[in-house]
């Protein structure tokens, strides 16, 4: 392939990418806006006018926002590539005196700290304007500085050596290397499951053991009858950064534990709490998480492998604005260019992550009372502010839950 014409493929794809983005938003705009002055009926009488027109206001406030950020990820995105970006760090670590090595990693870890400089002033906005005009901002701004700076911190713990070993597989292994780095790869990602809610969840919540008798019991119960070990029953404050509300299973092997926010705790009742964390549990009990990560490793093996011969190809560096061949460019341009190639495979990770909450609805309906659930999940999309009335389009392409209406509707045939 000529460079020329990877660089016009490239192009295509990011133009009909952002106009499919922008075309799926104006979409979801249009129809919330649409129905954004009649509760749905299934929800009449137990969501005010009110609060659904909070949440259509909100579900705008923030598509349109998005569009605003596509653009802009675009922009930047040609920018790092075909306007040089990459090419000015790449070549200004090289005469820094370093070695291929040293060089590659400082350049991977500068690209990736500077894409969060870039991306901060959208997520200020998203947090201390949208989040705050509808009254979901709890941080301050020394919170969120503070959540930077041991963001960045572990981006340095922990990033620069796994890129060193990346980077040292990708030059030293031979041409089996693609492999042995999708082995160190699944090893870390198994690795942070288990470690995240121990080691590093910590460093940015508070997680205390659940204190509610009555609650504690009943949850005990169903997890004795669904044979689900965990490490304990744990509430997070959540409520310091945000009003929203969630609930989670989260570790790996014996790390495993189950969270509540502690925002979903003064919204739900216990029988509630109980149907909520039988849905959770129902993603355990069909090995929903084993199967994403298999596939998820599926996926990242294919993506190195094909790697592996892309990185061999001087038009793939060329023809996004890379002038030297090195391991480091080929792994940052993949990471940067592939949801570009990607993007029209989101509708079916959209479809089976659906497919995987009716499942886990359907276990929960076993498991627990039906009206509980269904109240609980009228509260979390009215305290959530999440819009009962999606474009089906844009749902169908994006979203991981179904809609509001086919999910109630879904569990009342349950019954």
């Amino acid at each position: 392939m000529s460079t020329a014409l990877f660089t016009q493929i490239f192009l295509i794809l990011l133009t009909g990418t952002l106009l499919t983005r922008l075309w799926l938003a104006h979409r979801h705009v249009r129809h919330v806006l649409g129905h954004r002055h009649q509760v749905p009926a299934p929800f009449r009488g137990k969501i005010l006018l009110k609060a659904h027109r909070k949440a259509a206001d909100y579900t705008i406030a923030k598509t349109r926002f998005a569009m605003l950020a596509g653009v802009i990820d675009a922009l930047l995105l040609v920018g790092w590539t075909l306007g040089g970006g990459l090419e000015f760090l790449d070549q200004s670590w090289r005469t820094a005196g370093f070695s291929e090595l040293v060089a590659g990693t400082l350049f991977l870890l500068s690209v990736f700290l500077i894409i969060g400089l870039l991306d901060l002033p959208t997520t200020v906005y998203q947090t201390f304007v949208i989040e705050q005009r509808f009254g979901f901002n709890h941080s301050t701004p020394a919170l969120f500085l503070a959540d930077l700076l041991k963001q960045t911190l572990l981006l340095f713990v922990l990033g620069a050596p796994l890129a060193l070993a990346a980077l040292w597989l990708m030059q030293s292994a031979g041409a089996l290397w693609w492999f042995y780095l999708w082995l160190l790869w699944s090893g870390f990602t198994l690795l942070m499951m288990w470690a995240y809610p121990a080691f590093i969840a910590p460093l940015f919540n508070k997680f205390t053991p659940l204190k509610n008798r009555s609650v504690q019991t009943r949850i005990q119960s169903l997890l004795r009858r669904t044979g689900f070990r965990s490490r304990g029953i744990f509430v997070m404050d959540g409520s310091r950064r945000s009003a929203h509300g969630n609930a989670y299973f989260t570790g790996f092997g014996r790390n495993k534990r189950v969270v509540f926010f502690d925002t979903l705790l003064k919204t739900l009742r216990g029988p509630e709490i109980e149907a909520v964390l039988a849905h959770e549990l129902g993603h355990f009990h069909h090995r929903h998480i084993i199967k994403r990560i298999v596939l998820l490793f599926g996926m990242s093996l294919a993506g190195l492998a094909l790697l592996g011969w892309l990185i061999q190809q001087p038009w793939f560096y060329q023809g996004l604005g890379v002038s030297t061949v090195s391991a480091h460019a080929a792994l940052i341009l993949f990471l940067m260019a592939g949801p570009v190639f990607s993007f029209f495979l989101q509708p079916f990770m959209a479809w089976g992550s659906r497919r995987h909450e009716y499942q886990a609805d359907a276990y929960a309906a076993d498991q627990a009372d039906i009206k509980p659930m269904i109240s609980a999940l009228v509260k979390l999309y009215r305290e959530n502010a999440s819009t009962l009335t999606p474009d089906p389009v844009y749902s169908a392409f994006y979203d991981s839950h179904p809609p509001a209406g086919l999910r109630i509707a879904h569990l009342q045939s349950l019954a």
